[in-house]
């Protein structure tokens, strides 16, 4: 058993290594991609503030909007907009997840549910998020409400389709050997349907939030006084460059920082990844 151990340990050391390395040369990508960014919007921000004819629109360069972060975030404007936008993106997600997630599952499982709800889905996925804005106005009270529904409505159907897709995938044999040992409805979708439509759920989660991310700042362009949407039109009516840059990166850093915690959550929760290891 000893010479068993002290042979393994080798290969586990590696194993780590291996890891590691691989770690080490993602990071080394994704910092390299980034440099190369920052190098190309450097070169474009020198080619502006050189020209005579484009001298006023300088500020748009690399160095006056790192320049312009410690000011926003000294008086609060990045804290703010990021909590607004971020509250309205977090309720309509969360609805359309509660709404997704269990249509899905009647699309997967009922043939005449699917069979009816098809086209009508279709029909309403296709229309633009942005065309409900003016229903929405007059529906709810609210900005914030006009503006949940909007992220809501467009970023139901990745989540509703990607449930769908997975159910389908599942075996039948699975749930023919549930009902034969007594699984009662609630087993059943506890333990068979959702562990094996995990993947594909978070997976649907992670295209809605990209749907969702890119409809919420349009959004609140219209009557609202808070969120990114709002502060980069302020910035623009106010000729602040620097700062419209500086929030279009930000909005840059946290769709980035959201997409990989999915990303992570896929590759932690999904039974595809407990089965090939």
């Amino acid at each position: 058993h000893r010479a068993m151990s002290f042979a393994s340990t080798p290969a586990r050391q590696g194993g780590f290594l291996s890891l590691g390395q691989i770690a080490l040369q993602r990071l080394a990508w994704a910092l390299g991609g980034v440099a190369v960014l920052a190098a190309l919007w450097l070169v474009a921000g020198h080619m502006i503030s050189s020209n005579p004819k484009t001298a006023s629109y300088s500020t748009f360069g690399l160095i006056p909007t790192l320049e312009a972060f410690p000011h926003m975030w000294e008086e609060g404007k990045i804290q703010a907009a990021s909590v607004a936008s971020g509250y309205r993106l977090g309720m309509g997600l969360l609805i359309a997840i509660l709404i997704g997630v269990p249509l899905g599952v009647l699309v997967g499982r009922i043939k005449w549910f699917a069979a009816y709800s098809n086209s009508p889905f279709q029909f309403i996925r296709m229309v633009s998020p942005l065309a409900w804005m003016p229903i929405a106005v007059l529906v709810f009270s609210t900005w914030n409400g006009s503006i949940i529904f909007l992220i809501a409505i467009a970023s139901v159907w990745p989540v509703l389709f990607a449930t769908a897709a997975g159910l389908a995938k599942v075996d039948p044999a699975w749930f023919k050997v549930a009902r034969n040992l007594g699984a009662s409805p609630v087993q059943m979708l506890t333990k068979i349907i959702m562990p094996a439509i995990a993947f594909d759920v978070f997976s649907g989660i992670r295209l809605a939030l990209g749907v969702a991310w890119i409809v919420l700042v349009p959004a609140e362009y219209l009557g609202v006084t808070s969120g990114l949407g709002y502060a980069i039109e302020d910035a623009r009516e106010t000729l602040s460059y620097n700062h419209l840059t500086a929030l279009v990166v930000t909005i840059g850093v946290i769709g980035y920082v959201l997409d990989t915690t999915l990303v992570m959550l896929i590759k932690r929760f999904s039974w595809h990844r407990g089965g090939a290891a």
